[in-house]
């Protein structure tokens, strides 16, 4: 009986000294595997794992034990994360996407929120217009971040650097796309109009004249929520230093759109793309041509960023969300409730109103920057205007990213125009 007290109690003993040690064992191999070359690492598994076969009873308890002290401290700091977000109440919402994929729409479903809400339409439109534009993109995407973190403190400083002309004492004759800000057109912040003829300055429920942004920034800081729409971003070195700053607590959602969609919906938007037309045969298409590359150099960044946003990495666990154009338009009141649940921010009846009423109207079907619109026919309408070889040929170009959201391939002219055929396939996305 004494021997199988003694054994117990040295059983015992191990399992405790196991928990204390397993922390430091964990740092250590941490340690060791930077120091390692490649090459080390993988004869380092392979020891380790012959290690397991000759002893495999020692090795599974240590493993049992470190995995799950690891798992518990996650879980610990996974609770302290969504603790702080609910002691903290202010959310910060960036909606990241390409040009021509609903983005403005999507942004008017957090814009028309309500009076906690804080949008701004595409801030960094002034940066990406400032003369001389560098053409060092590690450079441009740092000053993309620093306005952007600005701007989520409220702090309009680093965007003043790139308005035109000039502010003076912090009010700006001329802020890109003000009137789509419902924050940015409220009475507290709408100075009387210097002149009438002025238009750029009205709003679109009253006319506002040059902006005071020190009285945008104390309406920012009086809101719970702030939404920034951009299609400038497309680098997650630019976006993880924002998302583990814990001043901003921020989440991203990411719009995508079928890549032969946004082609037809620029050839309509922008003059320079008509060329597009002209530029395709049979599907083929010049691969040294500019159009060309800039094409699949966008598809090439919006995969990087969902793939690497999918993967959720622990820096943005519970902090990305994929979201299809596609899915939107058709069910847009379903992913609306989906979006907001998301970010936290509660879907109030303005913005249930709002998504009611202006996705079910032909009145701006043919203005191609409304957000009025019936959302389900926009969805498919680029079909029946887009040449089959061209597809053909975005097909060929962005291929990769199509399969990774789930748009179908067309064979033929035929299979294009086929509203029977669905080129969007059913896809849930973590």
């Amino acid at each position: 009986m004494k021997i199988k007290y003694a054994v117990v109690f040295i059983f015992i003993v191990a399992l405790v000294i196991i928990e204390k040690e397993s922390n430091i064992i964990s740092r250590v191999s941490d340690k060791m595997m930077q120091r390692q070359t490649p090459q080390q690492t993988t004869q380092s598994s392979l020891d380790y794992g012959n290690t397991t076969q000759n002893n495999p009873t020692v090795f599974d308890m240590l493993l049992s034990k470190v995995n799950s002290t690891e798992e518990r401290h996650a879980n610990q700091t996974e609770e302290q994360e969504q603790q702080q977000e609910l002691q903290n109440g202010r959310k910060n919402i960036l909606l990241m996407a390409a040009t021509r994929t609903g983005s403005s729409f999507l942004g008017e479903m957090f814009n028309q929120h309500g009076e906690n809400m804080f949008y701004l339409f595409e801030p960094l439109w002034h940066v990406a217009q400032m003369p001389n534009k560098t053409n060092d993109s590690a450079l441009l995407q740092g000053i993309y971040r620093d306005v952007l973190q600005g701007l989520f403190l409220c702090d309009f400083t680093p965007l003043e650097k790139f308005l035109s002309p000039p502010p003076q004492d912090h009010v700006t004759s001329w802020l890109f796309r003000r009137y789509s800000s419902l924050a940015l057109c409220e009475e507290r912040v709408c100075s009387p109009v210097i002149k009438e003829d002025f238009e750029r300055y009205h709003c679109k429920n009253r006319k506002c004249g040059p902006l005071n942004l020190t009285l945008a920034s104390q309406s920012c800081l009086s809101k719970r929520y702030r939404v920034m729409k951009t299609v400038r971003v497309d680098h997650w070195e630019t976006l993880q230093p924002l998302v583990e700053d814990p001043r901003l607590n921020i989440k991203i959602i990411q719009l995508v759109r079928d890549p032969r969609a946004i082609l037809a919906s620029r050839m309509v938007a922008f003059s320079h793309y008509q060329t597009w037309k002209s530029l395709t045969w049979d599907g083929q298409l010049p691969d040294n041509d500019e159009e060309v590359k800039r094409l699949q150099g966008n598809c090439d960044h919006i995969r990087w960023l969902a793939e690497l946003g999918l993967s959720q990495p622990r820096w943005l666990r519970r902090r990305y969300m994929l979201v299809r154009y596609e899915d939107v338009a058709r069910n847009p009141m379903q992913k609306a409730e989906e979006m907001y649940k998301f970010t936290g921010i509660p879907f109030s009846p303005q913005a249930r109103e709002w998504i009611l009423t202006n996705t079910q109207t032909t009145q701006g079907a043919n203005d191609v920057y409304s957000t009025q619109k019936n959302s389900s026919e926009q969805a498919e309408k680029w079909r029946y205007s887009i040449p089959f070889p061209l597809a053909q040929a975005v097909q060929r170009l962005c291929g990769q990213n199509m399969k990774l959201f789930g748009y179908r391939f067309v064979d033929d002219a035929e299979m294009l125009v086929n509203k029977s055929v669905s080129l969007c396939e059913d896809r849930t996305f973590r």
